[in-house]
């Protein structure tokens, strides 16, 4: 995510002590790789693949991460407006995770009824379900926190009940510089089945800390890695 996502990075940032890689995100159907496309022409990096290319590249990108590095999970953050292409790359041979992007803020992508707008359809957890029941991978799903009229919580208790493996927040809050540490604790608190994985802010050994303590069963990092401003070893905690 944030940019940078192919296998040959993955490769080499998988030895600082990451035990999962993610690919994506990528569009899956006609609508998203559309939207993709108006995003490309203003300017921001996506990845955008035809749609007779697109399941054939993530299965050779899990192949090459799993080539090198056997041991680690691999997954794939995937945008779809209907759950068989998300279906059908969790699927495939050498992915080990599939994740269903309910996170992108993207107008082009808000517009489809993809992204964090996913959080507001009636049948979320019919969507999540589907795609949980008909695959051989694990299923996360990623979600922004703090989303305008949505109460992340019950959003967490909906993912967790449709039965994904794994609930992956963006803890960002409007106007914070700082990951929303008190609702993420909230949120592990609060689910008993599912693997909730912290985002945002793990830019330092202080705020590894603090994302740990908030009781999550693990952390995504991107951005910092990404920068070259990662000063600690995922080893160390």
């Amino acid at each position: 995510m944030a940019g940078i996502t192919d296998s040959r990075f993955l490769n080499k940032v998988i030895p600082y002590g990451f035990d999962v890689a993610t690919l994506g995100g990528y569009s899956l159907d006609i609508p998203t790789i559309e939207a993709s496309k108006k995003i490309i022409e203003r300017g921001r990096k996506e990845f955008d693949f035809p749609l007779d290319e697109i399941f054939t590249h993530i299965s050779n990108e899990a192949d090459s991460i799993k080539k090198v590095h056997s041991d680690v999970k691999v997954s794939a953050n995937v945008r779809s407006t209907t759950s068989q292409p998300i279906i059908e790359v969790g699927n495939i041979k050498n992915l080990d995770i599939v994740e269903i992007n309910c996170h992108c803020r993207q107008d082009e992508i808000l517009a489809i009824g993809c992204g964090q707008e996913m959080l507001c359809r009636p049948d979320l957890s019919d969507f999540i379900s589907q795609v949980v029941d008909n695959v051989k991978s694990e299923v996360s799903v990623k979600i922004r926190a703090n989303v305008e009229g949505i109460d992340t919580l019950k959003i967490a208790r909906q993912i967790e009940d449709a039965g994904a493996d794994y609930l992956h927040i963006d803890a960002m809050k409007k106007g914070v510089f700082e990951a929303d540490w008190e609702l993420l604790t909230e949120i592990c608190n609060n689910v008993n089945n599912i693997k909730v994985i912290g985002n945002n802010s793990v830019d330092s050994e202080e705020n590894v800390k603090k994302m740990i303590d908030t009781g999550v069963d693990g952390f995504s990092i991107a951005r910092s890695l990404i920068s070259g401003k990662l000063n600690f070893t995922i080893t160390n905690f």
